[in-house]
């Protein structure tokens, strides 16, 4: 096909779209600009044809499109269209934008403070995104550079070259309310050297007789209500007594520069504190957002930009603005290729956007890590949001599921100390949209099925299953321990200050370490248990680093600290053999002084502990073998537990008869009775007794081989 046919196919089509309506005074003028004036008429008047044939049709130079290529006169056709360029200029001076434009332009510009020059750069720049026309003819100036946009829109809109250059500056109002970004480096065709504001700015403009906050939706939204309460937040609370009247103060005072940084592992409800924090304070919260009305995500640039419009259109009102997901706003750089001082200057671009900031600002992240130290400085407050304690998540989970987990569902639940309520929540929605589905049986375990799933996902460890030997049993009370020290009493003391260093000594199995668990539930504090193994290391230097770590880590989380086997670290260091020995006693000894929470130790040997470890506890409390009542009681307990029938008389006569009973002793004839049903309570007696056999024999043993 010849040139000139595939122009006349070009012009069959915009004859189809656009020819039988006529183009805007407006536009036709600034077409004929963009080819007179501004030489667009030199690639698009060719030596025999046009290169744009759609174009020409809309100018009125139609009649020489089926000229042939031996009569098309370029120079009569440069005259001709001068000709038309003058007459425009002459009868078109006084034309305005079409439809909604100009209406929803001159709101913007009340709301956010724009001048006239601002008013018709943003006008022009709607329409080379909406017209394709208009699009068609500006690039008949090819490529352009910045320098060359501020003498194209001089011309285009008959304005000082001075003006239009102010107006588009990096702290003219266009920049700085977001509405219109300039592709600054390089050399680009008109339409991409002028960003707009979103995807749908331009249409919404065109088309709309909205409010100008709605023209935002693309990229603020008004959030959600939040789910949860306060009391769902008592885990932070000394930092939420600061931030909350703070807020206040900010919306109050219209104190500017006022930035909130938020940061913990996802799920644990740092959106919903935001959510809730405007929600208490009776103030509207809009976020920014993180992709647009097509689903696509929005880069930190473009947010960074919907950001600051937020902010110059939500000056005057009395809000807050989220920033949600910014770790791709206060990364290194939007791209790898991006220079250092292009680095550089656009870390002193955000440091002055959150010095200036009018309208309170929550900036929430997985992680502090993205943040420059410069950018931390400037933060009013940075609030670290863990994994709520395990109460705060029972009771997130009780009022999630409602009625479709039973309690000890729900304990066990919330038992799994790395677990973000926000995958609690999602589990349970989903499981209560199919309950009639699957069957009311079957909701517990799909509830816990899907929280498996993410908690592998999350590489992170699964929910505790109802037999695991690390949870405390149905029937532990503490009442059942045989101590020289009123345990509930110590409770309630450590409860008040949470801080103490506690040793636990006597035989096995009489619950020491259970103990432990069960002061960590009832302190509503995480629970960290170290064993020898744990720490132990055949490398010098090692067990020192190890011990050093465990209670780091304890300190950092807030963790009750339990150290089983105590025995194994804190020999008399006179007895030692070998300098490590001694070295990894003195640091334990350092680590138990210095920690200021609650650290347990237990052992079975209390003889032959270094006398410096004894003096660094607190209270040393000897736990011994059950007292016959206790020992009876506790079997009563287990055999309710078991659906076991009343325990006749002859089997309390046996049962007397019994020594060396411990807690642990119960716990293994209970488990036994996973796979050996244990049917009567002789039959758990027997069991009982083959356990303190087992424990008088290896005594007698003993004395004997000795």
């Amino acid at each position: 096909m010849s040139p000139l046919g595939r122009k006349r196919k070009r012009r069959s089509l915009y004859q189809s779209s656009s020819q039988n309506s006529d183009i805007s005074p407006l536009i036709r003028l600034w077409i004929l600009r963009l080819l007179v004036p501004l030489g667009g008429h030199r690639s698009f008047i060719e030596k025999a044809w046009f290169s744009d044939d759609s174009l020409a049709g809309a100018i009125g130079l139609d009649k020489w499109l089926d000229s042939d290529t031996e009569d098309f006169n370029a120079r009569v056709i440069r005259a001709e269209l001068r000709v038309l360029h003058q007459k425009a200029e002459e009868e078109l001076a006084d034309a305005v934008t079409p439809g909604y434009l100009r209406k929803n332009i001159t709101r913007l510009a009340q709301l956010a403070g724009l001048s006239e020059t601002d008013c018709r750069i943003l006008e022009f720049a709607t329409l080379v995104h909406s017209e394709e026309i208009l699009d068609d003819a500006a690039d008949t100036l090819g490529t352009i550079s910045s320098h060359q946009l501020f003498q194209v829109l001089s011309v285009l809109l008959d304005c000082p070259k001075k003006e239009v250059r102010a107006s588009l500056s990096h702290h003219g109002v266009l920049a700085c309310s977001g509405l219109l970004s300039i592709a600054r480096e390089g050399v680009s065709n008109l339409r991409s050297k002028m960003g707009l504001l979103s995807n749908n700015f331009a249409e919404s403009v065109l088309f709309l007789d909205t409010d100008p906050l709605d023209l935002l939706r693309d990229i603020i939204h008004p959030s959600q209500p939040p789910t949860l309460n306060l009391n769902d937040f008592t885990h932070i609370e000394s930092s939420l007594k600061i931030l909350t009247p703070y807020l206040r103060h900010a919306l109050t005072t219209h104190q500017q520069g006022v930035n909130i940084f938020l940061y913990g592992p996802p799920g644990t409800g740092k959106t919903e504190l935001c959510r809730l924090m405007a929600n208490e304070m009776g103030k509207e919260l809009f976020e920014v957002a993180s992709e647009d009305t097509d689903g696509e995500p929005i880069n930190g640039k473009k947010r960074l930009m919907a950001f600051r419009a937020a902010q110059r259109f939500f000056a005057n009102q009395e809000a807050v603005l989220l920033f949600d997901e910014v770790e791709d706003v206060f990364s290194s750089g939007y791209d790898s290729d991006e220079s250092s001082n292009r680095s550089q200057s656009r870390k002193a671009w955000i440091n002055r956007l959150l010095e200036g900031n009018p309208v309170p600002s929550l900036w929430v992240s997985n992680s502090v890590s993205c943040l420059d130290r410069a950018f931390i400085r400037r933060f009013d407050m940075v609030i670290e949001m863990p994994v709520p304690s395990r109460q705060i998540r029972e009771n997130i989970i009780r009022k999630a599921c409602k009625d479709m987990l039973p309690m000890k569902t729900i304990q066990r639940i919330a038992d799994t100390a790395n677990l973000a309520p926000a995958v609690i929540t999602r589990a349970i929605t989903v499981v209560n949209h199919i309950r009639k589905d699957i069957g009311e049986k079957n909701t517990a375990e799909a509830v816990e099925h899907l929280i498996n799933n993410t908690l592998t996902a999350l590489g992170t460890e699964k929910l505790k299953r109802s037999n695991d030997p690390n949870r405390l049993p149905e029937t532990y009370d503490p009442t059942f321990i045989n101590a020289d020290s009123d345990l509930v009493g110590i409770a309630v003391g450590l409860s008040q200050n949470k801080s103490g260093r506690l040793c636990l000594y006597g035989p096995p199995g009489t619950g020491k370490t259970a103990f432990g668990r069960w002061l960590a539930e009832r302190l509503d504090m995480p629970l960290s248990v170290i064993r020898a193994s744990d720490i132990i290391s055949k490398w010098v230097g090692d067990t020192e680093k190890n011990i050093a770590a465990a209670f780091q880590e304890a300190e950092q989380d807030g963790a009750l600290l339990l150290i089983d086997e105590m025995d194994s670290f804190l020999q008399e260091r006179r007895n030692a053999q070998n300098s490590w020995e001694v070295t990894s006693v003195n640091e334990m000894l350092t680590r138990i002084e210095s920690f200021s929470g609650v650290f347990i130790a237990s052992t079975n040997l209390m003889d032959g502990l270094d006398q410096a470890a004894l003096r660094r506890f607190d209270l040393k409390v000897k736990i011994d073998f059950l007292k016959p009542e206790q020992a009876w009681q506790l079997f009563q307990r287990h055999c309710t537990a078991l659906s076991l029938p009343e325990p006749p008389i002859n089997v309390r006569k046996r049962f007397e008869h019994l020594a060396l009973l411990t807690p642990g002793d119960f716990a293994a004839v209970s488990r036994q009775n996973r796979f050996r049903p244990l049917v009567t309570p002789s039959a758990f007696v027997s069991a009982l007794e083959q356990e303190c056999q087992m424990k008088e024999g290896g005594q007698q043993r003993a004395i004997g081989f000795f």
